[in-house]
C-alpha cells in the first residue's frame, strides 16, 4: 500500500497538465497512464492547433513533451492501469485505487483524466489506416484535407456538424448514413441538406477503406439494394460517437445518461469531496487537446484548494 497526496488517473493533455500544476504546488502527484499512454493524441499524426507549436507537432511527440515537463517538476509517472476504486464520501477521507499489478494506492485527492474513446466501425481496412487518412475528429484533422474530397460516416448531430465544417474547407463531402434518416436535430439536418457540396447518402455503409499506406478511396454498400460502388477520397472521418472511460467509477460518481462524469458549475469537482474530473471524461462538447489541458489545470488548482481547506 502507498499513500499519496494526489493520484492522477490518465495521461492525455488533461492528466499531464494536472500533473504539471499539482507538482508545482508540491502535491507530489503520482500519475498512472492507463492502457493508452498519452491518450487519443497518440493516434493522431499531426497536431496543428495546439498553442505554442507554430510548425505543428506529431501527437505522440507532444505527449512525450508533456510527460517530460510533468516529470521535471517531480511527478512520478507509472505505466499501468487502475481497474478498481473505492472513493470516500467524507471530507478529508482517503480514496483507494487498485492497480492491475496488485498495488493499492491511498490518496487524499484524485484527479480523473481517463478520457473518452472514439467509436470506430471495426473494419480491418479502417483500423489499418488510422492516422493515414482515417480520423475520428474533423475539427482536429480536417485542415489537412483542404480542397480535397472526403467522406464522413454518421447520422447524429456531431456527424452533421462535422460534415458542414468539412464542407467549408473540402471540395466535396460524401456523408454516409446507415439508416434511411438522420438522428440529428431538424436544424442540423437542414444545414446538411442546404450545403451544396455535401453528397448525403442514406442506407449506405462502408464495405472497405481502399489504400495501402494512406486512404485512396472507399467501397460503399447500399444496404437496401446490395449494390456496391467505389468512390475516390483522401480522408475518412468517423463520427459515430465516443464512449467515456468511466466504467470503474459506476455507482460512485454522478454521470449523465451517456456515462460522462458530471462536474459542479465551472469547477472540476465531482459529487464526492476530493475527487475531480478533467478532460474528455467530463467534456462531450469540445473534446480538444487545449480544452482538456485547461480543465487539467483547473483540477489541480481545485485539488490544491481542497487540501488547503482541510
Amino acid at each position: 500500500m502507498e499513500k499519496v497526496k494526489t493520484l492522477i488517473i490518465g495521461s492525455g493533455p488533461a492528466g499531464y497538465t494536472a500533473a504539471i500544476y499539482a507538482a508545482r504546488a508540491d502535491l507530489k502527484p503520482l500519475l498512472y497512464t492507463g492502457m493508452e499512454p498519452g491518450g487519443q493524441l497518440t493516434t493522431t499524426t499531426e497536431v496543428d492547433n495546439f498553442p505554442g507549436y507554430p510548425d505543428g507537432v506529431e501527437g505522440p511527440s507532444m505527449m512525450v513533451d508533456l510527460q517530460k515537463q510533468a516529470e521535471r517538476f517531480g511527478t512520478e509517472v507509472r505505466i499501468g492501469h487502475i481497474n478498481k476504486v473505492e472513493f470516500s464520501k467524507e471530507v478529508g477521507g482517503i480514496h483507494k485505487a487498485f492497480v492491475e499489478d496488485g498495488t493499492e494506492i491511498h490518496a487524499d485527492t484524485v484527479i480523473i483524466s481517463t478520457g473518452a474513446t472514439a467509436k470506430y466501425l471495426g473494419l480491418p481496412s479502417e483500423q489499418k489506416l488510422r492516422g493515414g487518412g482515417v480520423s475520428a475528429c474533423a475539427v482536429c484533422d480536417g485542415f489537412f484535407y483542404k480542397g480535397q474530397d472526403v467522406a464522413i460516416v454518421g447520422g447524429g448531430d456531431t456527424a452533421a456538424e462535422e460534415a458542414t465544417y468539412l464542407a467549408n474547407i473540402c471540395s466535396k463531402v460524401t456523408m454516409l448514413v446507415r439508416k434511411d434518416q438522420m438522428k440529428a436535430s431538424k436544424a442540423m439536418q437542414h444545414r446538411v441538406t442546404n450545403t451544396p457540396n455535401i453528397d448525403l447518402r442514406y442506407n449506405h455503409e462502408i464495405d472497405e477503406v481502399i489504400g495501402d499506406q494512406v486512404v485512396e478511396g472507399l467501397r460503399i454498400l447500399n444496404n437496401k439494394t446490395g449494390k456496391k460502388e467505389e468512390i475516390k477520397i483522401t480522408g475518412l472521418f468517423i463520427a459515430i460517437g465516443h464512449k467515456p472511460n468511466t466504467e470503474i467509477f459506476q455507482d460512485q460518481l454522478d454521470m449523465d445518461t451517456e456515462g460522462y462524469l458530471i462536474t459542479k458549475g465551472k469547477s472540476t469537482k465531482t459529487n464526492l469531496p476530493g475527487v475531480f474530473a478533467s478532460g474528455d471524461v467530463q467534456d462531450k462538447e469540445y473534446r480538444q487537446a487545449v480544452t482538456a489541458a485547461g480543465t487539467g489545470c483547473m483540477a489541480a488548482l481545485d485539488a490544491e484548494r481542497y487540501l488547503q481547506s482541510l
